[in-house]
């Protein structure tokens, strides 16, 4: 089973400078591109279907059709997705959509564009180590996308 990190963004070039910033990831984690929130359900669909774990949803606000605070919503509502740690990746989203993905989202991180991709990547390491560690999973196949201390930790006081 891989983890995989769901990228919501309509903008070509943004959804791939995320792609490439956290390309680094793509060994051990899915990295899955979406263009709209039906796009985006359809990815989910996949990779639960694949056995995959989604783990990290990146959701722009501002997209066709519904936001991305929308589908952050959707996420933490239903039980199959509610694990999945949820970041808002945006440069317009105003205050009441960014209390409501607080309030109604579990909202994990919230990133204004433009991001720094060191940044990202460490927020991205310490999402992925958290659902590791609420799941339960074994961190070896995943650990060169977690946070190392973190996983070494976990490592050390898993049963065996």
């Amino acid at each position: 089973m891989k983890l995989a990190i769901l990228v919501l963004e309509d903008e070509p070039e943004v959804r791939m400078a995320l792609e490439r910033d956290l390309e680094e990831f793509a060994r051990t984690v899915r990295i899955e591109p979406a263009g709209d929130v039906a796009d985006a359900r359809e990815v989910m669909a996949e990779v639960a279907a694949d056995g995959d774990l989604l783990a990290v949803v990146l959701a722009d606000h501002r997209l066709p059709g519904e936001t991305g605070v929308d589908l952050l919503v959707e996420v933490a509502k239903d039980p199959a997705t509610r694990h999945v740690a949820t970041v808002l990746v945006t440069g317009q989203a105003d205050q009441q959509d960014t209390i409501r993905a607080v309030n109604e989202a579990g909202l994990d991180h919230y990133v204004a564009k433009p991001w720094d991709p060191d940044d990202l990547r460490s927020i991205i390491r310490r999402l992925l180590t958290g659902v590791v560690e609420r799941h339960g999973l074994d961190p070896l196949p995943h650990l060169p996308a977690l946070d190392q201390v973190r996983a070494m930790e976990l490592v050390r006081v898993r049963p065996d």
